[in-house]
């Protein structure tokens, strides 16, 4: 990842249709501690990260890039994992704002071949139902 204040910018990156971009912006950057690293309007656009992470968000309109219906929640069948280097300040921040988990913390171990790895993850809806899956390497 390139240092200092050139911008660094992942080969994926989801972008999320959102129903009420401020809503939106405010979960990722209020309380998840997301970064804004471009914000643009009409329609309401931001490039978001978080660690080596990246989204993007953007409002819902009839130029946009949906395939089909929206209904709430939106995203239904995946979900997006973040590695951050601690979970525990993102698991406070949420309680601290009355946002409960969709998934409680827990140590989940998963085979990689012939040995396992030890993720510390929980999961979180965003305000359109949005899994994100945030996760800690533990070993």
């Amino acid at each position: 990842m390139p240092q200092g204040n050139d911008l660094y910018w992942n080969r994926m990156v989801p972008e999320l249709t959102v129903s009420d971009f401020n809503a939106s912006l405010t979960f990722y950057v209020d309380v998840l501690g997301f970064h804004i690293m471009i914000r643009r309007g009409a329609p309401d656009f931001a490039y978001l990260s978080l660690g080596e992470a990246q989204l993007m968000l953007e409002a819902a309109h009839d130029t946009g890039w949906r395939t089909g219906e929206l209904e709430h929640p939106y995203g239904r069948g995946v979900n997006f994992q973040i590695e951050v280097e601690d979970v525990m300040p993102l698991v406070a921040r949420l309680a601290q704002h009355g946002i409960a988990l969709y998934r409680p913390l827990t140590d989940n171990h998963y085979a990689t071949g012939s040995d396992s790895a030890c993720q510390r993850e929980f999961l979180v809806q965003d305000p359109d139902g949005y899994l994100l899956r945030f996760s800690q390497y533990i070993g």
